[in-house]
């Protein structure tokens, strides 16, 4: 008990200050340095007589001149004939309503009722008759109801009244007509005026104008509702009259005994309740941050400590949630109690009083042995992860995971468990009551046996999967499962059949891999040989001391460009290596594409020229940069630009494009092939691998090879399509 009562004067300190806190955020715009004519009670009050001073008394309408502006659409007229149906439908009706009654009196020789009922019948059957021959006719009834409306509506306006003791004094801007009530000139606890610096006052002629309102309606007596439109309101109108003249409140209506006294003293009331109510939370504030701070002795030790350390993390986090929330709500529905110093009685102070220790005090207590308990648990080093593995949701995850590895087959599954224990129920039953055995009949026949059909379809199907499972593990992979529905057990064969298509897909690409293995073998072999064979065949020729000095040069010539034709191939093939093996190193830096592609044009400017090929560029004027290696995008361009040169057709044109799009360089290289190519463009990534398959183009046949990997480390992409004999590559790279 020693620590308790400092906590609980703690808690009650807390909420005070909470509540002066939320209270002030709301109601201090409306309290502080306002007095009672500022108040928003006599404002709605205010504006109650100037919505309503305009139609009733400045610029009311005429209202026989508004009942001719009413007008009826043939819509209206439409609608209202066929309300009940057709013709023949309504003069049924009638007959149906009459008849019986009519016969009840012949037969009872009541011929003053009979003919009093002939007669009512004959002229209901006139007038719907008439109203399916003459417009005017239905015309006439839907303006009589319209005028009705109208007439209730400004009837129910202009009885309405305003509750403020209020004197006015306006004159119309253009007539000069005076309209007065009251004494102007006393003082005044409120006043206005309008002219022509402060404004006008607009008076109205109709209610409805200005606001929301825009549209009246009245029962008619089909049932249905007769409405005057926008168009009707707009042309009944007066024109806006504007008044200059002044509104006041006299002071002495504020005089103890006058009509807003009670008012007056109630705004007062409030006001300095709240500002004693504030100053209370602002003194509450202080003390918590002095003599009252908060000790984490007052929760610990409690006879609680012991079974709250022991429930689930889960549990706690709840717990804590809720007290929170009622806390919060509390606060936030009694932030407003300011309502008590406007009515004060000494019950709802009581109330106040409880809610106060049960929903606010107890909460905040509750809230602070939860938090130091939590902060506790969270500095023991391990223990919050411990509490967490051991939590009641974690062991329902994992309980839930396991039963349910398939959702479906274990919502089945739950559902057929549940089904047999029920039916085992509903079985026992029959034995007590004879009308169970009718029910359990029923569930029977139209549950128990559909179910039934379905579990064997599956267990069949289940089996054909099974079968075909061990054709595929045999190896016989030709021959597809059969989907049937859209089961579990489908989906699982779906899957199968994916497996399958991926196995062989598989097996033909380790097959296409081979194939291309014993090329690449071949290919280096034949590159890799053709040079040397060609070094040692003219080395034997140097050796021959009869060749004249013509013959030597000419035969060391060939010597030196076989020699750098094998290095170039040697160079390129290390280069694919390191790329291959993730070796190379990029140096990336801002680089201006632009100018790396000009450069690249202007170095193979002779080839060009000698190749007979019209190359056209489209190249962007500004700087295109990009953080690339500059020395590595330039083999690229560079490889791709001697592809076209060495494998386009003679006397066609090659289309060089740069450009930016959104955030990345595109590079685009078109031209119509000298060699066919096959439908697989894919291939040409491989290496060694060339358009000219005779092999008799200088070219390692690595320079698409070289080009994709740069790409790939730069993070860009590198595509080749292919239609016809128009061969394109396309190369993006990002820019940032």
């Amino acid at each position: 008990m020693k620590n308790r009562l400092p906590l609980v004067v703690w808690a009650a300190l807390v909420v005070l200050v909470f509540l002066a806190a939320f209270s002030l955020n709301r109601e201090g715009h409306n309290i502080i340095g306002r007095d009672f004519s500022e108040s928003n009670d006599l404002a709605w009050q205010l504006e109650e007589f100037y919505s309503s001073i305009g139609p009733t008394v400045l610029n009311p309408i005429d209202r026989e001149e508004a009942k001719e502006q009413l007008t009826v659409s043939k819509q209206e007229i439409e609608e209202y004939r066929y309300w009940y149906g057709s013709l023949p439908a309504q003069i049924s009706n009638i007959h149906d309503q009459y008849d019986q009654r009519i016969e009840e009196a012949r037969a009872a020789k009541n011929e003053t009722l009979q003919e009093a009922l002939t007669k009512e019948r004959d002229i209901k059957l006139a007038d719907i008759n008439k109203n399916f021959e003459d417009d005017a006719h239905v015309e006439a009834k839907i303006r009589k109801e319209k005028e009705k409306a109208l007439q209730q509506y400004l009837n129910e306006y202009n009885n309405r009244s305003y509750s403020l003791p209020i004197a006015y004094e306006f004159t119309n801007v253009e007539t000069g007509e005076t309209f007065s009530a009251g004494d102007v000139s006393v003082p005044s606890i409120y006043k206005k005026q309008f002219n022509s610096a402060k404004g006008y006052f607009k008076a109205h002629s109709l209610p409805g104008q200005g606001d929301a309102r825009n549209e009246w309606t009245s029962s008619a007596p089909h049932g249905d509702s007769v409405t005057i439109s926008n168009e009707d309101i707009r042309a009944m109108a007066n024109t806006v009259q504007s008044f200059e003249g002044v509104v006041s409140i006299p002071k002495a209506e504020i005089q103890k005994g006058s009509s807003l006294y009670s008012q007056y003293k109630t705004f007062n009331r409030w006001k300095y309740g709240s500002y004693a109510f504030w100053f209370l939370g602002l003194v509450s504030l202080i003390t918590l941050l002095t003599v009252m701070k908060f000790q984490k002795a007052w929760v610990i030790g409690t006879p609680f400590d012991e079974k709250y350390a022991n429930l689930k993390i889960d549990l706690k986090l709840i717990a804590l949630i809720l007290t929170g929330l009622v806390l919060f709500v509390y606060i936030d529905s009694n932030s407003y109690f300011m309502d008590l110093f406007k009515y004060p009685r000494l019950g709802r102070f009581g109330s106040w009083t409880v809610t106060f220790l049960v929903f606010g005090v107890l909460p905040t207590i509750l809230l602070a042995f939860q938090l130091v308990h939590g902060v506790e648990r969270w500095k023991q080093k391990g223990a919050v992860e411990a509490d967490l593995k051991d939590t009641y949701f974690i062991r329902f995850l994992q309980a839930l995971q396991t039963m349910f590895l398939k959702k479906s087959i274990g919502v089945q599954t739950f559902i057929l468990l549940i089904g047999f224990f029920l039916a085992g129920v509903g079985f026992l039953t029959i034995f007590f009551d004879p009308v169970f055995f009718v029910l359990y009949s029923f569930c029977v026949l139209f549950l128990g046996l559909p179910v039934s059909f379905i579990f064997v379809r599956r267990v069949a199907y289940l089996n054909k999967i099974l079968v075909a499972t061990e054709a595929m593990a045999a190896g016989r992979l030709n021959e597809a499962i059969k989907i049937e529905g859209k089961s579990p057990l489908a989906e699982h064969a779906k899957n199968l059949n994916n497996l399958r298509e991926g196995v062989r897909s598989s097996m033909t690409e380790q097959a296409k891999s081979e194939r291309l293995k014993t090329e690449l073998i071949t290919n280096v072999s034949h590159d890799l040989r053709t040079p040397l064979t060609s070094i040692i065949t003219y080395t034997d020729l140097l050796k021959d001391e009869s060749i004249t000095p013509e013959e030597r040069a000419n035969y060391v010539d060939i010597l030196d460009k076989k020699s750098q034709r094998l290095k170039t191939l040697i160079e390129d093939l290390f280069e694919v290596s390191k790329m291959a093996s993730g070796n190379l190193e990029l140096y990336k830096q801002r680089v201006d594409l632009t100018q790396l592609l000009q450069q690249a044009l202007a170095e193979h400017a002779d080839d060009i020229a000698q190749s007979g090929l019209d190359f056209r560029t489209d190249i962007p004027d500004d700087m295109l940069m990009a953080y690339v290696d500059g020395q590595r995008w330039w083999r690229v361009l560079d490889n791709l630009i001697v592809n076209a040169i060495k494998y386009s057709l003679p006397g066609t044109r090659v289309y060089v494009t740069l450009r930016k799009r959104v955030d990345v360089a595109e590079f685009v290289v078109k031209n119509i092939t000298k060699y066919e190519l096959g439908e697989n463009v894919d291939e040409l990534f491989e290496r060694f691998k060339r358009a000219d398959t005779s092999r008799h183009t200088d070219g390692s046949g690595l320079g698409l090879a070289i080009a994709q990997s740069i790409v790939d480390m730069h993070g860009g992409n590198m595509k080749i399509e292919l239609d016809g004999d128009l061969f394109k590559v396309t190369v993006t790279v990002p820019m940032k």
